[in-house]
């Protein structure tokens, strides 16, 4: 019959069909998959590829991402060797990338309504890429012995090149939020971010080098930003092949602006997070841009010593990443916080006393301020997800970017501003600096208060996390013996 098997004759036919199916290919012996499973083995295949294309494009993008920043090594070395600039003008270009954060609340929702998030994420990028690429193209044309000039062409550039990327940053989180899933988040992210800070001190440490050796000439400048957009184009290009899938739910109905706008102001403790973000943000940005500055102009620094010490940073940061998750799980995020602001700014005081006799004290303090601010961010983010009201989540999070971004653009004009007219009686150049450096860690001390003002649900209190400190191998992981906090902060497997 039809599909019956039929039975054998022989040991030797009995055989000779064993070794003619182990010769045939797996895919004709396979039973053949189901609709559904198939689907899900591609959604798998899918997802793999894509978490391998972000990684990889994530390490390709980081030298045009780290010179997008206004205080980039990068962007000063340029606007202080090659085309120097006044320190308001400098003010003004360390405001233009929240000029563009603000902005892009106006018209990125209705982008990403239009088409999707990935393409204006691939679009944005690519502008942003360009934008770069023609700047680089353009430098010959800058006047050198024109200051004034010489802003006009660098702030028109900037302001085009930081609302691009103020767009490509929020259409990426977007697009990422819709296609990573929630149970791998932490651990692909962690990874990725490890690999992404290596690749961050291997671009500065290079970059500065480069700039340095060949005497900051504009044939230099261009060689570094072409190079860097040379790997953007890698970038855009696993950004548009990535065969990503949504894979949360469609979002419901948003209330009415009215209703949202209720729920916004009963959350007492958002609304002291936006006020201690608006604090935050003027205490670090108002002078923020000018540390770069002042290791140039001031102390001699080149840009090998200022890659260097602004890769010990980003090496600190991830040396005691791990003790500040561990804190923030056991903890929450507010106490966290409070203990890395005073850990952190106390030592922004020591800035007040650097000079060209004592500048080697800078690569010490940038790896302290390195290790300490990452609890910071860490639980800034953290904290900022928990605390907005879940009945008006798009009106919360567009609030509280725009009273950030105003302020920290208002911010660093004001510190240029007064950096420009500092009387004689301040010491100079040097004693001005120093003054104006005092601001940061007042104001941020202060700001603390109101962090303490806001109520973290499951937080602990800070006497309890400062008790936790007092134990010698937490407070040794504090102190940068990082194998002590890989000893203590990894769980380690329970015996069966």
């Amino acid at each position: 019959m039809a599909g019956e098997q039929r039975p054998f004759s022989s040991n030797r036919d009995r055989r000779r069909c064993q070794n003619r199916r182990a010769s045939m290919p797996i895919e004709t012996i396979r039973p053949a998959e189901s609709p559904g499973r198939a689907l899900a083995h591609r959604r798998k295949e899918d997802l793999s590829l894509c978490l391998r294309y972000c990684t990889e494009e994530g390490i390709v993008a980081i030298p045009i991402v780290t010179m997008a920043v206004p205080a980039s090594m990068v962007l000063t070395a340029l606007v202080t060797k090659a085309f120097p600039i006044s320190a308001t003008a400098i003010g003004v270009l360390g405001s233009l990338p929240f000029v563009g954060n603000f902005l892009q609340i106006f018209f990125s929702p209705a982008l990403m309504r239009w088409r999707s998030p990935q393409f204006v994420t691939v679009v944005s990028a690519a502008l942003h890429m360009l934008s770069f690429a023609a700047f680089a193209v353009a430098l010959p044309w800058i006047p050198r012995d024109s200051p004034l000039g010489a802003a006009a062409w660098i702030l028109g550039w900037y302001f085009v090149s930081s609302s691009l990327y103020a767009v490509a940053s929020v259409s990426w989180s977007t697009w990422i939020e819709e296609w990573v899933p929630v149970r791998i988040r932490g651990k692909f992210f962690g990874r990725r971010n490890q690999i992404l800070q290596v690749t961050t001190v291997v671009f500065l440490v290079i970059s500065g080098w480069v700039l340095s050796r060949w005497d900051y000439s504009v044939h230099t400048f261009q060689a570094v930003i072409l190079s860097s957009c040379f790997l953007r184009i890698f970038s855009v290009r696993m950004q548009w092949i990535s065969p990503t899938r949504p894979h949360r739910a469609a979002a419901p109905a948003s209330e009415s602006f009215r209703d949202q706008a209720a729920v916004v102001r009963r959350a007492r403790s958002f609304l002291a997070f936006v006020a201690f973000g608006a604090v935050w943000s003027f205490a670090t940005n108002c002078f923020g841009p000018f540390y770069t500055v002042f290791m140039f102009e001031r102390v001699g620094f080149s840009a090998w010593n200022v890659g260097v010490v602004t890769a010990l940073s980003q090496l600190g940061g991830a040396c005691l990443l791990p003790l500040w998750s561990r804190l923030l799980d056991r903890h929450g995020s507010k106490p966290v916080m409070v203990l890395s602001i005073v850990l952190w700014q106390l030592s922004m005081f020591v800035w007040c006393f650097v000079n060209p006799g004592n500048r080697a004290v800078l690569y010490a303090l940038w790896t302290w301020i390195g290790a300490t601010s990452a609890g910071f961010v860490l639980g800034q983010f953290a904290i900022g997800l928990r605390l907005i009201p879940a009945g008006a989540k798009r009106l919360a999070i567009g609030f509280n970017l725009a009273v950030s971004s105003l302020v920290a653009a208002v911010a660093p004009v004001l510190g240029g501003w007064t950096l420009s007219h500092a009387p004689a009686s301040w010491g100079g150049a040097l004693g001005a600096y120093h003054a104006c450096f005092l601001v940061q860690p007042v104001v941020a001390l202060a700001g603390a208060l109101l962090l303490l003002r806001v109520r973290e649900p499951d937080a602990s209190p800070l006497s309890e996390l400062m008790g936790s400190m007092l134990n010698v191998r937490t407070l040794a992981g504090v102190l940068g013996l990082s194998f002590l906090v890989n000893q203590v902060f990894v769980d380690k497997p329970r015996k069966k």
